[in-house]
C-alpha cells in the first residue's frame, strides 16, 4: 500500500508565511507526480501546484508568484511554501500522487487526508 500524509497546515495572518510537507511512503517504484489541491468552503477542489518526477513545476494562476513546489526526492517528499498569503488561500489543502507501484506492477493514484490552512485578514 502507498499513503501520502501531510503536515504544516494551521492559522496565518494575512501576508505571512506557511510550508506543507507531503511524504509518500510504501512500495513505490517511481513517482509521475506529486500535486497540491485545495479545497475551500463551498468549493470545488483545485490544482495549486504540481511537481513531475522529473522535476517540471506547474501553478495555478492564483498563486504563481507566491508559492513554490519543491521536493526531496530521495524521500518522496514535497514541500508548498506559501508566502503572501491572503485570505483567499484559507482552505484544506491536500497532496496528490500519482505513483507506479511494484508487487504487483501498476499505476496508483493516492490521496492524502489533507490540512487546514486559515488565514486571517
Amino acid at each position: 500500500q502507498v499513503q501520502v500524509v501531510e503536515s504544516g497546515g494551521g492559522l496565518v495572518q494575512a501576508g505571512g508565511s506557511l510550508r506543507l510537507s507531503c511524504a509518500a511512503s510504501g512500495s513505490i517504484f517511481s513517482i509521475n507526480t506529486m500535486d497540491w489541491y485545495r479545497q475551500a468552503p463551498g468549493k470545488q477542489r483545485e490544482l495549486v501546484a504540481a511537481i513531475t518526477g522529473g522535476g517540471r513545476t506547474s501553478y495555478a494562476d492564483s498563486v504563481k508568484g507566491r508559492f513554490t513546489i519543491s521536493r526531496d526526492a530521495a524521500n518522496n517528499t514535497v514541500f508548498l511554501q506559501m508566502n503572501s498569503l491572503k485570505a483567499e488561500d484559507t482552505a484544506v489543502y491536500y497532496c496528490y500522487a500519482d505513483v507506479v507501484v511494484i508487487d504487483p506492477y501498476r499505476y496508483l493514484e493516492v490521496w492524502g487526508q489533507g490540512t487546514l490552512v486559515i488565514v486571517s485578514s
